[in-house]
C-alpha cells in the first residue's frame, strides 16, 4: 500500500482481482490556516493527510425518490431542542430563529433511516448558521431534548470560513469532516449565498458523501457509531436567521 495522493488496496483470491482507490488529500490551504488551528484540537478532527476526498459525480436526482415533506404542513416532523419557529409557507417549509432560545431541530419521525441518498433546496432570508442532520440521534438533556449525530453543515451566507457540505458532530466531539483544505477550493465557491442551493447527502454502510449544487464536497467514513438515525433541519441558535427548504426528498437504499 503506498500512501500518496492515491491509495490503491490490491485484493487477490484464486479467481477474483480488484482494486479499490481512494482520492486522498493532505494539504491545509493557507487561506485555511486559522481555522484548522482553530478546530485541529477538537475531537473528531481529521489529519489532514487522512482525509479522504469526494471525486464522485452527483448522484442522479430523478427516478425512485419521495418526497419527506408533503408542502401543507408539518407532518411527519416534530421540532427537537430549542424554541426556534417552523411553519409552512407557500408550500415552503420556513425556519426562523428565536433569541434567546437554544439550536432547534425539525426531525423527521421516522428514525431508521440507514442507507439513503437525501436531497433539498434551500436558501437564506435571513443569514444565520443551519444545516440538515441525517442519522441523527436525540437523547434527554438539562433543559430540553439533546439532538446530536452528523450534520451536512450550510454555515450561512456572511461567514468568510466556507465550509458548507462539511461534516459536524452535533453535540458529539465537533468536526467530522472540516473543508480546509487545497483541493476544497471548488468546493468552497459552490454555496450561492443569493439564491437556492441544493444540498445532496449519500450514505451508504459507512460511507457518506456530500455535494453542493452537484459540487463535491466531502467523503467521510464513520467508524460505524451512526448506522441509522433520522433527518433533522436546523435553525442555529443566535441572534437571528430564516431558512427556506424545499423539495426535500430521499431515495431509500439497500
Amino acid at each position: 500500500m503506498k500512501k500518496n495522493n492515491l491509495i490503491t488496496v490490491f485484493t487477490l483470491g484464486a479467481s477474483v482481482q480488484f482494486a479499490v482507490c481512494l482520492a486522498m488529500a493532505g494539504t491545509v490551504d493557507p487561506a485555511q490556516s486559522a481555522w484548522h488551528k482553530k478546530y485541529k484540537a477538537q475531537e473528531n478532527a481529521p489529519e489532514p493527510a487522512e482525509m479522504l476526498l469526494n471525486t464522485d459525480k452527483e448522484p442522479k436526482l430523478v427516478e425512485g425518490f419521495e418526497p419527506l415533506f408533503n408542502g401543507k404542513n408539518l407532518e411527519g416532523w416534530t421540532p427537537k431542542g430549542g424554541e426556534c419557529k417552523f411553519e409552512v409557507k407557500k408550500g415552503m417549509l420556513v425556519g426562523t430563529c428565536v433569541p434567546g432560545t437554544g439550536s432547534t431541530y425539525l426531525c423527521t419521525d421516522k428514525s431508521d433511516y440507514k442507507n439513503f441518498i437525501f436531497t433539498c433546496d434551500m436558501r437564506w432570508e435571513v443569514d444565520g448558521n443551519s444545516g440538515v442532520m441525517f442519522r441523527a440521534q436525540s437523547k434527554p438533556g438539562k433543559d430540553s431534548v439533546t439532538v446530536f449525530g452528523p450534520q451536512a453543515e450550510m454555515e450561512g451566507i456572511t461567514g468568510d470560513r466556507f465550509w458548507s457540505g462539511g461534516i459536524y458532530g452535533q453535540s458529539c466531539g465537533g468536526y467530522f469532516y472540516p473543508v480546509w483544505l487545497k483541493e476544497h477550493a471548488a468546493a468552497r465557491k459552490a454555496l450561492d449565498r443569493q439564491g437556492w442551493n441544493r444540498l445532496t447527502i449519500s450514505a451508504q454502510g459507512n460511507v457518506v458523501k456530500t455535494w453542493i449544487n452537484g459540487v463535491p464536497v466531502a467523503h467521510w467514513v464513520d467508524n460505524g457509531e451512526y448506522p441509522e438515525g433520522f433527518f433533522g433541519l436546523q435553525i442555529h441558535k443566535g441572534s437571528k436567521g430564516q431558512v427556506v427548504w424545499k423539495n426535500i426528498q430521499i431515495k431509500e437504499l439497500p
